[in-house]
């Protein structure tokens, strides 16, 4: 694990891949090299170190690339490796053990083995073994070990089963299939609730979330549809996505984030890198664009430690590093506007502020809450919630059209206004509210 000092210092990257001479040769003999589509690429960790040296990274999640051996033994060793250097490198390595799937049973031994006695970080799972594809029933028992050891997982796309080699041959995987099986294992997970029902699992999806804020609407909507024909049971939206992180390796960009925070929080976002499947200079200028634009965008400009660092300190409880009196959180503008509308435009008022909620909450990350409530006792008597991240989110959000829209178009309905400058009694609990399990 990871000391307190040493996580202060740099980039956590929950996304970079070891690939072991036991791994390799094991896919040699059973003649799987080529099974991506592409030849695995070198590693040794004394160049993984460098890169991470030169880029800002202090500390590197460790999983075992696709393709992956099936053979028990194998995925022992190279389970040992992974946990050989991460002692010899304290502070710069974590790893997550990977599983002989599909073998429920030999997954289980070594679940316990890696987690109980190597003290894994986590548990790397493909999207499918041979066709065994996340979500489905014979996997429930693995997921209640890893639920009794509150695993964290990490997920990574494999080459999806069945596939058609020409499309794969004309297309491959990385440009596009890995990120419909990542979105395929995910919404398989969900229609059964897995998140939902081992609730001390936390699930890290790759690749910004692949197509999920694509799916995860289109998926709502035809809720319903599917139930009335017996095609779906009922589904815990909330506590399925309450489990879900996303690494932001491959093709991050500020408009990315933005979609993904439209089905997640600020805080389930982690930096990853995807080494070494990508030159190291490229990753290196990834990194930097990344740090550029968390600056410089406004309403990303609050999260940049979170993504960078904090969130992964958090979610693996590193040296008891929980968000401190300087957190972000501590520059979030929180407030009660205190509202009395004329009776005879009341309705009219209603619909405005409501449109506004909506709008703002869909299109604006800064924005965390607007929360419009009606006093029971007197109707016209309006009570708004607000918490933005920041004062910059604040006032970006005073800018949009559909707060001009609002404010506009209400001036005349408003009989008093009242925006009290709140100071909270305990700040430390504001991380408490973000964190706590939804």
């Amino acid at each position: 694990m990871i000391s307190s000092i040493a996580s202060a210092q740099g980039v956590i990257d929950v996304h970079s891949h070891i690939i072991t001479t036991e791994s390799t040769s094991a896919l040699e003999q059973e003649n799987r090299l080529m099974d991506e589509g592409f030849p695995l690429p070198g590693y040794d960790a004394k160049s993984h170190l460098k890169w991470m040296d030169e880029a800002g990274i202090q500390t590197s999640v460790l999983t075992l690339a696709a393709p992956q051996p099936t053979s028990a033994k194998v995925v022992r060793a190279t389970n040992e490796t992974a946990a050989r250097l991460r002692q010899e490198n304290t502070g710069r390595f974590m790893f997550c053990a990977s599983l002989p799937l599909p073998d429920v049973n030999a997954a289980i031994r070594e679940a316990i083995y890696a987690l109980d006695t190597l003290k894994a970080d986590g548990i790397k799972l493909a999207t499918n073994v041979n066709g065994q594809y996340l979500g489905t029933p014979e996997l429930d028992t693995l997921f209640n070990v890893l639920n009794e050891r509150k695993a964290i997982i990490v997920l990574h796309p494999h080459r999806p089963n069945p596939v058609n080699q020409q499309v794969m041959n004309q297309t491959p995987l990385a440009m596009q299939e890995y990120l419909s099986e990542t979105t395929r294992a995910v919404a398989n997970m969900i229609t059964r609730n897995v998140p939902a029902r081992y609730p001390q699992l936390k699930i890290i999806v790759p690749h910004c979330g692949a197509y999920l804020p694509l799916a995860v609407p289109r998926m709502k909507s035809l809720t319903t549809v599917m139930q009335a024909n017996k095609m779906v049971g009922e589904i815990d939206w909330e506590a399925n996505l309450a489990a879900l992180y996303y690494d932001l390796a491959g093709a991050h960009s500020p408009e990315v984030i933005r979609m993904l925070l439209t089905i997640t929080t600020p805080d389930h976002l982690l930096y990853g890198s995807d080494y070494p499947y990508v030159a190291p200079n490229v990753l290196t200028a990834s990194l930097s664009t990344m740090r550029r634009y968390l600056n410089d965008e406004p309403d990303l400009a609050p999260f940049k430690e979170m993504i960078l660092h904090k969130n992964a300190e958090w979610l693996w409880g590193i040296s008891g590093l929980k968000p401190k009196k300087d957190s972000c959180y501590d520059n979030m503008i929180v407030r009660i506007a205190e509202i009395e509308v004329y009776p005879e435009y009341l309705d009219e008022y209603l619909s405005f502020a409501n449109d506004v909620d909506r709008l703002s909450m869909e299109h604006e990350p800064g924005v965390i809450c607007l929360f419009p409530m009606q006093s029971a006792e007197d109707s016209t008597h309006i009570r708004i919630l607000e918490i933005y991240a920041s004062e910059s989110a604040y006032q970006q959000h005073l800018n949009t059209e559909h707060f001009k829209k609002y404010k506009q178009g209400t001036l005349h309905m408003v009989k008093s206004l009242k925006l009290p400058n709140l100071k909270p009694l305990d700040p430390s609990t504001m991380n408490m509210i973000f964190r706590k399990k939804r």
